[in-house]
């Protein structure tokens, strides 16, 4: 192996970081397509962006290259913040309909 790999990073291949990605990946699809409960799709959402960020560090430390760790970083402040959006607007939501099933938002047109 590459003797610019981390020894720790080399005990697992790369294979089973893809796999792992690609399972919580459609996890995220599923829950996003078969569920009605506000929180639980955006929840669902935000597993997706964790399993592209699990891909991304886990390519860039099988190429030791730093910027795919740096790029994971700004996903997760911009997560960070579409977290903070997304909350206050799922409470709004809650407020004025009274349960946070997607199905029911038809309600809060004009």
């Amino acid at each position: 192996m590459d003797q610019n790999i981390p020894q720790v990073i080399q005990t697992v291949p790369l294979q089973y970081y893809v796999f792992f990605a690609t399972a919580l990946f459609s996890i995220g699809v599923l829950g996003v397509l078969t569920r009605r409960n506000a929180i639980i799709i955006f929840m669902s959402v935000e597993l997706m962006l964790n399993a592209v960020n699990v891909l991304l560090v886990a390519f860039s430390a099988f190429r030791s290259d730093p910027n795919g760790q740096v790029f994971v970083f700004f996903i997760m402040a911009v997560a960070a913040a579409e977290v903070a959006v997304g909350l206050a607007i799922i409470v709004m939501i809650y407020r004025n309909i009274q349960s946070t099933d997607v199905n029911l938002l038809s309600r809060l047109k004009f």
